[in-house]
């Protein structure tokens, strides 16, 4: 089979699972049987002559070669949609600009920055997704998102171990804070000590979910979860009902409903995360930059002290 005989819904559902991160989770997105990517995957690596994923236990990986044809898939298929607009009579879609963000990035930082562009460039469209910064990361590879906020915690390692690199900025460094009901003793002051947080209830991420875990880091006990929601929002919420604290990111503290607090934490290692704008490492679009620049400003606009 030659590679030119490869098929467009050859090409997505490869896209997809680069996207997704596993076979299981690209059929679930395009609404497939996972047999019937499985047949699509070996396709396109039989068309190629190579493998063009990595399958490991943890999901599938980009080769070398896997690589180079996601990176000429994602031309053809952006202009294969592109003529399918243009044949519909729709308009053209040159100023879209799509970024991906991790959920605390989007309630205050993301808000203002388009608010500011619906101001200073009005003409262009950004078109906006939440993930966790793993499945946005994928996405960027995929070439589905060309700007992404991330979220990184210590060690700051970068994202992800494929070439090449992401471009990377760091847009703040903030300490982790403690959101606490308003009507818990721990909230009488300007911060909380470490010490008192033993036998607390937290509310909690789902399992898996590190950055959203919920609890604070390297407490030397075995933290009582009281609930777990994945949703920041909902957390906040049942903190201001008195069920329990829970960590969250200081980019929230301008958007934290009433009956909750947020204080910093101290008397142990100082707890800091720090907010990324990623993107793939070729020159970007001026609609691109001109939304990396507003982000940047917002950024700053809602810096906070650690």
């Amino acid at each position: 089979m030659d590679f030119s005989d490869v098929s467009l819904t050859a090409l997505r559902v490869f896209r997809a699972v680069a996207e997704q991160g596993t076979f299981t989770a690209a059929a679930s997105a395009l609404g497939y049987t996972q047999s019937a990517v499985s047949r699509q995957i070996s396709s396109i690596e039989r068309a190629a002559g190579a493998d063009l994923l990595e399958r490991r236990r943890d999901g599938a990986r980009l080769t070398a070669a896997g690589r180079i044809v996601l990176r000429r898939a994602t031309i053809v298929l952006d202009q294969i949609d592109a003529t399918a607009r243009e044949l519909s009579g729709l308009p053209a879609q040159a100023g879209v600009v799509r970024v991906g963000w991790f959920p605390s990035a989007g309630a205050v930082l993301l808000a203002r920055a388009l608010a500011a562009l619906r101001r200073t460039d009005p003409a262009i469209t950004v078109v906006t997704r939440e993930g966790s910064t793993p499945a946005l990361v994928r996405a960027l590879r995929a070439g589905s998102l060309d700007l992404a906020l991330l979220a990184s915690a210590p060690p700051f390692r970068p994202p992800d171990a494929e070439s090449p690199p992401l471009a990377l900025q760091t847009l703040a460094e903030r300490g982790l804070r403690l959101a606490v009901p308003a009507a818990h003793p721990l909230a009488h002051g300007d911060y909380v000590d470490v010490a008192d947080l033993r036998g607390q209830r937290w509310i909690a991420g789902p399992a898996g979910d590190d950055l959203l875990m919920g609890v604070w880091p390297g407490l030397d006990e075995k933290p009582e979860i009281a609930h777990t929601a994945r949703d920041w929002l909902a957390k906040l919420h049942l903190v201001a009902a008195g069920c329990g604290l829970t960590t969250v990111s200081a980019l929230l503290v301008p958007a934290a409903p009433p009956g909750v607090r947020i204080l910093p934490v101290r008397g142990g290692p100082q707890e800091h995360r720090r907010l990324l704008l990623a993107r793939l490492p070729h020159p970007p679009t001026e609609p691109v930059a001109r939304v990396a620049d507003a982000l940047r400003t917002a950024a700053l606009d809602t810096d906070t002290p650690p």
